[in-house]
This record gives C-alpha cells, sequence and structure tokens, in this order.
C-alpha cells in the first residue's frame, strides 16, 4: 500500500450543480492530508452556522452557508476516498 502523506487528490469530484451542470470541482494535487484538514475546517463552520439556524429565527442565510460548506466538505471527503479506494493503493 502507497504512503497515506504520498497522496493527492486526483480531482474528479464535481460539486454545487446548476441545471445538472457542476460550477465547481476538487483540485488535482493537494495532499489528501491537508484536503481533509481543510473538509474538517468546513465541516465545524457548517456545524456552527446549523446550530445558529436552528436557534435563530429568519435565518436561513445561515441554514444556506451550511448546506454550501457540507457540499464543498462532502466532495472533498469524496475525491479523498476515491484515492483511497483506488486499486494501487490498497494493496490489491
Amino acid at each position: 500500500m502507497t504512503n497515506p502523506q504520498d497522496l493527492e487528490t486526483i480531482g474528479l469530484t464535481p460539486f454545487s450543480y446548476h441545471a445538472n451542470q457542476p460550477l465547481f470541482r476538487i483540485n488535482r494535487g493537494v495532499p489528501i492530508i491537508q484536503a481533509l484538514h481543510h473538509a474538517s475546517d468546513l465541516l465545524h463552520i457548517a456545524k456552527l452556522l446549523a446550530s445558529d439556524a436552528a436557534m435563530i429565527r429568519d435565518s436561513d442565510r445561515h441554514a444556506w452557508a451550511s448546506h454550501f460548506l457540507q457540499d464543498m466538505s462532502k466532495a472533498i471527503i469524496d475525491d479523498v476516498a476515491k484515492v483511497l479506494d483506488a486499486p494501487c493503493n490498497n494493496g490489491t
């Protein structure tokens, strides 16, 4: 198995769709450790915004911000999972 510290994102995962077209995608070549740290930071902020949205009236902007941050986080994690699941990285 390849050392996880040597693995990088492959840049195949799109997110934020408009009319069935992705507006963005994960960039290729980012070390997966850094990508996962970034996803963790995005999810932390999304959690805080979702908590605010649950407690404050008229806070749909918090809910939408949380939604988009979660979408970005999921794309990062999905791209990393594609790298880790690649046959060349799992010893099969």
